[in-house]
């Protein structure tokens, strides 16, 4: 899949595979949304206004109110690829989000999700 093709699907469809990956391992939809705040500055109320609205995925990121600057901190691997390696700056804000996500699925504890620096 392009990139061009993930950016245009809607966040709608998205956020429901993200909440499903965390609940499915005991976590919740509240944690996602926790760790969506943490990284993009939008508020629990404005995730599920994007969800409602439409929003495309790539201007969910584009139009993030207050991306973290600890959000460089987020490393490691996602669908087989370093998330601190990915060129195109938005695919790369993406996949830290996975990177959240995936490190909720895995139990780690919310204070070392939310890098500090």
């Amino acid at each position: 899949m392009t990139n061009e093709k993930v950016y245009a699907m809607p966040f709608a469809k998205v956020y429901p595979l993200l909440v499903n990956k965390a609940v499915k391992k005991g976590r919740t939809a509240d944690e996602v949304d926790q760790v969506t705040s943490w990284l993009t500055g939008y508020t629990p109320a404005q995730i599920a206004q994007a969800v409602e609205t439409g929003v495309t995925y790539g201007d969910f990121f584009r139009q993030a109110p207050a991306p973290n600057p600890n959000r460089e901190l987020v490393q490691g691997v996602v669908c087989g690829v370093r998330v601190e390696t990915i060129e195109d700056p938005l695919m790369q804000e993406i996949r830290r989000l996975d990177k959240l996500v995936d490190e909720l699925a895995k139990g780690r504890p919310m204070e070392k999700i939310l890098r500090q620096g």
